[in-house]
Formats: C-alpha cells, sequence, structure tokens
C-alpha cells in the first residue's frame, strides 16, 4: 500500500470500493450491560429487551451494541411496532448505521411492520439517515414523574427527536 493510500485509508475511511469489515453477532445480556455501562453517556443497560446485537470489527472487538424492545410508550405498544432502546458504540466510523439496519432487518424477521428510536435534540440522526429511517417529530421532552406517581429522572429530560422506519 502506498502512502497516499495509507494516508487516505486513516482520514477517511477504507477506500472506495472496499468494504468495512464489520459483522453482526449475537450478544450476551451480560455482555450488553458492560458495553453500555462502559461506553453509554447518558442511559444506564436495560432491564428488560426483546433482542440485542453486537458490532465486530475485522479483528473480532466489539465495536457496538444495540438493544431492542417494545415501545417505552404505551400508545405506541401495538404489537407492530418495536423500539431500538439503546444503541452504544466505541466510536468507530459507520458503526451505528450499521446497527440500525441490522436491527430494522430483524425486527421484521421477526413480523413487526415499524421500528422506532429516540435521540437527542443535539444529535445530528446522520447515521438513521444513512440506515434509511425517517425524522418523524420533536418530542416536547419532558420528566416521567406524575403527581400520583412520582420518578427520579435518570435520564436527560430534553426535547427528543423520534425517527421511524417502516419494515
Amino acid at each position: 500500500m502506498s502512502v497516499l493510500s495509507a494516508f487516505r485509508e486513516k482520514t477517511l475511511g477504507p477506500i472506495y470500493g472496499q468494504k468495512a469489515m464489520l459483522k453482526a453477532r449475537y450478544v450476551t445480556k451480560a455482555e450488553c450491560d458492560t458495553y453500555i455501562s462502559s461506553f453509554h453517556r447518558h442511559h444506564k443497560p436495560l432491564r428488560l429487551d426483546l433482542f440485542r446485537i453486537g458490532a465486530v470489527d475485522e479483528s473480532g472487538d466489539l465495536v457496538g451494541v444495540v438493544q431492542v424492545m417494545r415501545p417505552a410508550a404505551r400508545l405506541l405498544c401495538d404489537g407492530q411496532t418495536i423500539e431500538v432502546a439503546r444503541l452504544c458504540t466505541n466510536g468507530d466510523r459507520n458503526v451505528c448505521s450499521f446497527l440500525y439496519s441490522r436491527a430494522a432487518r430483524i425486527a421484521r424477521e421477526y413480523g413487526f411492520k415499524k421500528i422506532i428510536t429516540y435521540i437527542l435534540e443535539s444529535e445530528s440522526g446522520i447515521s438513521l439517515k444513512a440506515a434509511g429511517w425517517k425524522f418523524d417529530y420533536v418530542s416536547q421532552g419532558g420528566t416521567w414523574s406524575r403527581p400520583n406517581r412520582e420518578r427520579v429522572d435518570k435520564a436527560p429530560i430534553c426535547p427528543k427527536q423520534r425517527w421511524s422506519k417502516d419494515l
């Protein structure tokens, strides 16, 4: 490999025409929880999920995980919709869009018709666009606590973007 090719690959990623060597693999709940505890910026691992997948690079190292569950909003729990609740990577290129695509593919195989996710209002959503998802709207944000059911907020309560993909 020439010096120019090595520089280009290091700065821009794989040379055009070459594929990034990401592969999906099953991860255990414990493995996923450890990864999220180590790398996620603002959430703890989920208590329950329907399925989870990991992304591994050429060397076999785990570079990201995604956890999928039934929608947190009860009005969306129609048996046809599923939600990506956690997506966490080490920052490598293309891992987020790879995991969003794999989660959608598996959800379709399970028979779901729609997959959704929420991201912070400050995030760009470029990985979701790359994976073929569509922007829905920005939520109001706010606390989950109600006068008749007090809760402690453990996650950001800022407005969030909702993205979806029809399967």
